[in-house]
Parts: structure tokens; sequence; C-alpha cells
């Protein structure tokens, strides 16, 4: 006997995510919103009465939950398979990334207000921290139906007064806590150093803040996907990765393995963003800026459209870490620029490569990797030094802080000569 979840975006019923007794994923469009003015879920999933089968749904359902072990661990606490991904939307998809909601058929949605959360103590956040260890997303947790992307521990949480609070039954969140990785010193300090970096050179990026709850540091992080209405309300904007937009499983995520790399990122933003010129700049400008600052990991599920308007817009800068900082992480670039995937042997021919062979373009990406370079240096030091008048310290930053001085040096010097390598 099939299986079947209502699916929506924002307040309107969508269509149905059907799972058939061999365990396949089957979307369908509801007549009814087919015959309405809604935008499509996917860019991978156009409107249209036939239904889309596994090969197309999977991949962008699937991209809805935690990555690889989260996921595994995820499954352990609810008793669900890691591979049946319909099994664990139907527990944890009421509030998921973008504005999509799945619940049991025939239920109706629960009431947009965050008023009706309760706030958490510092004592409670900290219980709550440490349960999340064992239960990614507070899986199997009383009311908790939240579901969100990527390998790490965290939680979507709602802030209102500055109060953390934890809605339940589906309600809607506004930001995502993230608490320390475990076995990696300092990725709180990390993170934090390399997304405030990020917003001090004019990238679009979530706003972000430190805390600590108990003996727990966690970096709370504002969704960029939920916006605050007058009327007490949360609007949710619509997003979908790059994964699920190309119909790529989550575990193809790294191009080494099958995933998207730069040549299929700039055809999607070509074909589907409001402004696929000015979007392909900050594209690349967002490369160049993980290559400073030493993410290896940014791979296709880290970039994201975003629907402001039926038409989307690149999403902004997200998940930036440098994983350089930490010897036991793999160095192997997840997306290769110009053909290569190792950082130290980036040439100015493979930048060069992501833009076409004109003098014009050659010149504006060589501005963008002196600019990039040339400003990032004094920033990173500014914000060191006032992340320790603030008492923010840890010794993963002057690791981070090094990184980001030999790379920007060499970077001038590679756009200076036109000649050399990278390191």
């Amino acid at each position: 006997m099939s299986r079947i979840l209502d699916v929506y975006l924002h307040e309107s019923l969508a269509g149905t995510l059907e799972q058939s007794p061999e365990g396949t994923l089957h979307f369908t469009y509801d007549l009814n919103y087919l015959q309405g003015t809604g935008p499509a879920i996917s860019v991978s999933m156009q409107l249209r009465e036939q239904r889309y089968d596994d090969p197309i749904a999977r991949p962008f359902f699937s991209g809805l939950l935690p990555d690889e072990r989260a996921r595994r661990r995820l499954a352990a606490a609810l008793g669900v398979s890691e591979r049946n991904a319909f099994g664990l939307l139907e527990i944890i998809g009421g509030e998921c990334a973008g504005a999509l909601s799945l619940v049991p058929q025939g239920q109706s949605l629960p009431e947009f207000l965050i008023e009706e959360t309760e706030a958490l103590s510092p004592q409670q956040l900290a219980e709550v921290l440490h349960i999340l260890r064992d239960r990614p997303l507070l899986g199997g947790e009383q009311g908790v139906r939240l579901s969100l992307a990527g390998a790490q521990d965290k939680l979507a949480v709602a802030v209102q007064d500055n109060q953390i609070t934890l809605p339940r039954d589906g309600r809607p969140t506004t930001h995502i806590l993230k608490p320390f990785i475990e076995g990696l010193d300092g990725t709180v300090e990390n993170e934090l150093f390399c997304m405030t970096l990020a917003r001090r050179l004019g990238f679009n990026v979530p706003k972000v803040s430190k805390g600590v709850a108990g003996d727990t540091p966690y970096i709370l992080i504002e969704r960029y996907d939920r916006l605050h209405q007058p009327d007490g309300t949360i609007r949710k904007l619509h997003q979908e990765d790059f994964c699920q937009a190309l119909s790529v499983a989550p575990e193809l995520k790294y191009e080494q393995e099958g995933g998207p790399g730069v040549e299929q990122a700039h055809s999607l933003i070509q074909a589907q963003t409001r402004q696929p010129a000015a979007d392909r700049l900050t594209f690349q400008r967002m490369l160049i800026y993980h290559y400073l600052v030493g993410n290896a990991d940014a791979h296709a599920k880290n970039y994201a459209l975003l629907y402001n308007e039926e038409t989307p817009d690149l999403a902004p800068l997200y998940d930036v870490i440098c994983t350089t900082a930490y010897p036991r992480l793999a160095k192997k670039m997840a997306m290769k620029i110009g053909g290569r995937d190792k950082a130290d042997t980036l040439l100015l021919k493979n930048w060069q490569s992501l833009v076409p062979q004109t003098k014009g373009a050659q010149r504006l990406l060589s501005t963008e990797l002196n600019k990039l370079a040339s400003k990032i240096g004094p920033a990173a030091q500014a914000l060191i030094d006032e992340l320790a008048q603030e008492g923010i310290t840890h010794a993963v930053l002057p690791r981070v802080h090094k990184i980001v001085r030999t790379r920007s040096r060499l970077l001038q010097e590679q756009t200076k000569n036109g000649a050399g390598t990278l390191i």
C-alpha cells in the first residue's frame, strides 16, 4: 500500500509525495495548484499534470534531510532506515529549508505565529544541545518536526525578544543554531570569523553571533529564508540548493563523486536566476573567497537559489569555515577550479577558466581576484583584533588568519605577475 504526504509551498497545497510499496518516491502536483498561479517547487520539477518519478523526486526531497553521519544518527534515533527519505520526512518534515512543509495527508498546517513558542532558559538550552549530540535535529522529541540539510549537528530555532525558543508541530523558525563540532576544536569561532569577514568584504551573508549554553559554545545564524512580518507571523522564502535544482542526490554533492562543478553551476545560474550576469560574478567571488579562507568544503549543497520572487536569485553565502586549519580534513576542493581540486596547484590560468576567454572578461576577473586578495588581509587583522576585545579567542583563529594572509599575498602576486602557483 502506498503512503502519502501532502506537500505545501507556503500555505498552498502544491502536491503529494507518494512512497510506493517498492519504496520508490513519486511527486504529483495538485490539480487545483496547477490551475492557480503558484510557482513550481523546484526548477527540476516544473508545473505539469504528469507525476515526477523516483529519479527526479528522490534527489530533491532527500536534499531536505541531513547528510551522512547526522542522517544515520537521526534515523537510528527515530527507528527508521537511513535510506528511507519518506519515513524521515514523515516524522520531521513539518519545517524544512525554504518554504516547504510536508505533513501527513489531510493534516492542516500550523499557524505561523512565533509568539506561541516557549522560550528556553539557559539550562534548558544546555540540555537541548546535549540531547542534540545523540539525536540530530532533536528527532523523536515530542512535537519537534524540523528538517535541515547538512552533515553538521544543528537545530532550527526561533528568536523572539532576544530569547531562543524551540518551535514545535512544524511552526516556523528564524535562526539556525550550531554547536561546536566534536573532534574539531574551535569550529564556532572559525565559522564566526569566516562569516563575519565575508560580510566586511561586501558579501551578502546572514548575521551570526556566538553564544554559550552551559559549557557548550554555539554559533547562531539568522535564516535568510525567513522574514519577520509586522503582524507577528514569519514569512518563508522558498529555496533549493544546487543539487536539488539539478536532480543530483545529496550523497553525490562533491564534484569528484559525480556532483555539480563550476560549469554546471554557471549553467544553472545562467538559465534560472533573475540577474544571471550579476549572479555569475557573485558566484565567482564566492569561489575566490572560499579559496582565500581555506574552505575546501564548498560543495553544491552550499550554494542555493532563493525565491524572493517567482524567478530566483543566487542565495547569500553560507556555511563558510576554514577546513584547511584542521589537518584531519580533506584538502581537495569540493569544486574544481580550471580542472584542479588541490589549492596548492592553482595557477592564474585555472582561475581564468571561470570566464570567457575575452580581454574584457579576463580583466574583470583579474580585478576581482586582486581586489578581494588586497582587502581581505587588513580586514582579517581588524576582525581578529575586534573579536579579541570582545573576549572571543581560540587557538584556531591564528591558524585561520595565517592561511588568509598567505593565500591573499600569493594571489596578489599571481595577478600582478601573471604567473606562478597559488597555495
